[in-house]
This record gives structure tokens, sequence and C-alpha cells, in this order.
């Protein structure tokens, strides 16, 4: 059994053999159980007795009623020192080994003060109940604030990924929106030159003709002329 900062009695063999349990294990725990004061009750109520099985043998080891003197207060304060670091607890932050330390030394200061004042130490009890459910509050607190982070934290990565997915599409849709543009500016520009030289050569052809229809203009009317300038006969 491990070693507790909180002073038990002298453990207490209950069975000897794994198949005698049940009704007969009962009546021998029964039986093994001393008379009881009601301080040693109301320890009892307030530590429960622990028990374990080894080698086929169940034992069980009930809260020391014992009353603590001043050197007693003094070893349970240097043996804290001892285990904390013997088990190499940390110093600051969370730390479970530090905490189930510090819970046995209260637990023993209430041990302590409970002999002396019953009330005393069902009141201390009290707050050491009150003390555990605010830490289990804070840890329930500090667990769903963490799957609330981590719930974040895999939205935030899932936006993103779909933000970069979408990005890239984008960029893909712009780079071939721009080949797009280029081609039909390029496009533009060849309709341009074809339509510049087609004007062009209408324009050479229509001056041709142009030349053409004044030369024979002209010599018409050099024949016109002619006739005439005839003398008639």
């Amino acid at each position: 059994m491990q070693a507790s900062l909180v002073k038990y009695n002298t453990p207490i063999l209950i069975s000897t053999t794994g198949a005698a349990k049940g009704k007969k294990d009962k009546e021998k725990k029964k039986d093994a159980q001393p008379a009881m004061s009601q301080t040693e009750d109301i320890l009892n109520s307030i530590l429960p007795p622990r028990e374990w099985t080894q080698e086929d043998q169940l034992w069980v080891q009930y809260v020391s009623s014992t009353p603590a003197t001043r050197a007693d207060v003094v070893n349970l304060q240097e043996d804290l020192d001892k285990w904390l670091q013997q088990r190499q607890a940390r110093e600051t932050g969370i730390c479970p080994i530090r905490e189930e330390l510090y819970s046995q030394c209260f637990d023993e200061l209430i041990r302590q003060v409970t002999i002396i004042c019953a009330e005393r130490g069902l009141l201390l009890l009290r707050v050491r109940d009150e003390i555990r459910m605010t830490i289990c509050a804070y840890q329930s607190l500090y667990e769903s604030s963490i799957a609330f982070g981590m719930r974040k934290a895999l939205q935030a990565e899932q936006r993103r990924n779909q933000h970069n997915k979408k990005m890239k599409d984008l960029q893909v849709a712009n780079k071939k929106l721009r080949d797009e543009v280029e081609e039909l500016e390029n496009k533009i520009t060849q309709i341009e030159k074809h339509e510049a030289e087609r004007r062009e050569q209408e324009e050479r052809k229509h001056k041709e003709e142009v030349e053409i229809l004044k030369k024979m203009n002209a010599q018409r009317k050099e024949q016109l002329e002619t006739m005439l300038q005839a003398p008639k006969k």
C-alpha cells in the first residue's frame, strides 16, 4: 500500500484466501473492526479506512485516533517537504503530485483537529470538500476551454485550407482570364493590322481607278474636241 501523510493505525488482516470472500469476509471484517468511540466514527466518516489485497490477503487500515503533538506537526511539515522533493513535484503551475501531497497533508491536519474538536474537524471537512469542488469546476472549465480552443483551431485550419484552395482556384481562373485577354488583344492587333492593310489596298486601288478614269476622261475629251474642230465638208 502506498505511503500517505495521513497517520493510520496498524493494518488488520481480514482474510487469508481469495476464495474466503462474501459473507464470511464481511463477518471477519466486522469482527476485526474494533469498538469505536464517537470521535473514531467521525474520523472514519471523514477519512474512510483503506482496503487492499496483497497475496490473496485482504487488509484494512483505519485512520489513527491518537492525538498529535507539536513534534508530529513538525514531522508532518518535514515529510511534506521531503516527499515533494523525492517525487519531483513542480513548484509552480499545475502538478498532480503536489496537489496529491498537499491534499494528504490537509487530511492529516483535519484528522489532528477532529481528535481535539469534532465540530471543528467537520467544518474543515466542509472547507476541504468545497475546495475540491472548486478545483473540479476549474478543471472542467479548463478542459472545456481546451476543447473549445481545439475546435476553434481546427475550424480556423479548415477555413484556412478552404481559403487557400479558393485562392488557388482564383489564381488559376485569373491566369486563364489573363491568357484569354492576351489572346483577344493579339486577335485585335491582327484584325487591326489586316484591316489597315485592306484599307490601304482599297485606297491604292481606288486611286488607280480614279487615275484610269481621269485618263479615259482626258482621252475622250481630246477626241471630242478633235471631232468638234474637224472641218465640215
